[in-house]
C-alpha cells in the first residue's frame, strides 16, 4: 500500500479502513502515524499475537486456493511440540466444525469466491481500498467473510460503526452491481472461547446513503488538514482529558502526559484516589485491514 508520506499532489491518496478508524479517533494520531510514520516499539506479546493471526489468514487463503496446508500444521517431534501449530490446528478444526460450507463449498460453476480479495474506490482525491479475507457471490447475493484471531469478540454495536464494516460493504456496493440489500458482512472470531464465534451484518440502501456522507464529511476535514499541514499547521487533537490520550504512545509528543500529571496532582489535593500515566506502558494502537 503506498504510504500517504510518500504520496504526490498528482495521486491519489490511499485510505484503508484502518486509517479512517484513526483519523475519526484522533487526528494527531493520524498525523504521526502515517504522515510522519512514527512508531513505537511494539509489545513482544502483541506482535506474536499478530503474526500468529497473520499464519492463520496465510493457511486460510493457501486452503481456498486448493494448496494442501497439512504440512504446515504437522508437529514434527512428538517430544518437542509446536504451540504455534497446535494453535493453528485447533483453530483450523473448530472452524471446520462450526462452519463446513464455508470450508468445503459446492461447487456449481456459479459462485465466485476469491481469497483476500482486493478492491479500490476512488473518493474525492482518495483512493478507496478494501481487502476481503474471503469474497463469495452469486447471482442473488455478496457476503464478504472476515477472520479475527484475537480471543474476545468485538461488542456487536462497537464493531458495526467500525470503519472495517462500513467500508467494506461500501466499496462492493458502489463497485458491483448487487443492490446493498444483497450485501452482508460476517466476522468469525475463531478462537472465541471454545467454539468460534460469528457476527453478521446485512446491508442496505439507508446505510449506504448513511456512510456515503459519514464518508465525504471526513475526507473533506482530512483535505483541510493535510493543505494546513503543509503550511506548517498540526492536525486537530482531542480534547484534553480523553481517555484516548492515557494509552497513546504519543501523549509525551503532544504534551498530553503533563496535563494528566496536573490533573493527578490536583485530585490528590482534593482527596481522589488516581494514578499517573505510566510512560512505560503506553502502547501502540494497532490497526488491521
Amino acid at each position: 500500500m503506498m504510504s500517504i508520506a510518500n504520496s504526490t499532489q498528482s495521486q491519489l491518496l490511499r485510505l484503508s479502513q484502518g486509517q479512517l478508524n484513526l483519523l475519526q479517533r484522533c487526528p494527531r494520531q493520524f498525523q504521526h502515524t502515517y504522515l510522519e510514520q512514527l512508531h513505537a516499539p511494539q509489545n513482544p506479546e502483541n506482535e506474536e499475537k499478530l503474526l500468529q493471526g497473520s499464519r492463520f489468514h496465510l493457511l486460510m487463503q493457501q486452503r481456498e486456493m486448493g494448496l494442501k496446508i497439512g504440512k504446515f500444521l504437522e508437529i514434527d517431534d512428538d517430544n518437542d511440540k509446536d504451540e504455534n501449530k497446535l494453535q493453528l490446528q485447533s483453530w483450523m478444526k473448530a472452524f471446520a466444525k462450526a462452519a463446513p460450507d464455508i470450508l468445503t463449498p459446492t461447487v456449481d460453476g456459479e459462485t465466485f469466491r476469491e481469497s483476500e480479495h482486493y478492491r479500490t474506490l476512488q473518493v474525492q482525491n482518495y483512493l478507496l481500498t478494501a481487502i476481503y479475507d474471503l469474497l463469495i457471490a452469486d447471482k442473488q447475493q455478496a457476503v464478504i467473510v472476515d477472520w479475527k484471531t484475537y480471543p474476545k469478540p468485538e461488542n456487536k454495536r462497537k464493531l458495526q460503526y467500525n470503519w472495517q464494516t462500513r467500508l467494506y460493504m461500501y466499496i462492493l456496493a458502489a463497485t458491483s452491481d448487487y443492490p446493498p440489500e444483497n450485501i452482508s458482512m460476517t466476522y468469525w472470531f475463531v478462537q472465541s472461547e471454545n467454539k468460534p464465534h460469528i457476527i453478521k451484518f446485512n446491508y442496505n440502501s439507508l446505510q449506504h446513503e448513511q456512510t456515503e456522507k459519514k464518508l465525504h464529511q471526513h475526507l473533506k476535514k482530512l483535505t483541510k488538514w493535510l493543505q494546513a499541514y503543509q503550511q506548517g499547521e498540526q492536525f486537530a487533537q482531542v480534547s484534553e482529558g480523553s481517555k484516548i490520550c492515557q494509552k497513546c504512545q504519543y501523549a509525551y509528543r503532544c504534551q498530553r502526559v503533563f496535563i494528566a500529571s496536573e490533573q493527578k496532582s490536583s485530585q490528590d489535593l482534593l482527596g481522589v484516589n488516581t494514578s499517573l500515566i505510566n510512560l512505560a506502558n503506553i502502547q501502540e494502537v494497532t490497526m488491521e485491514d
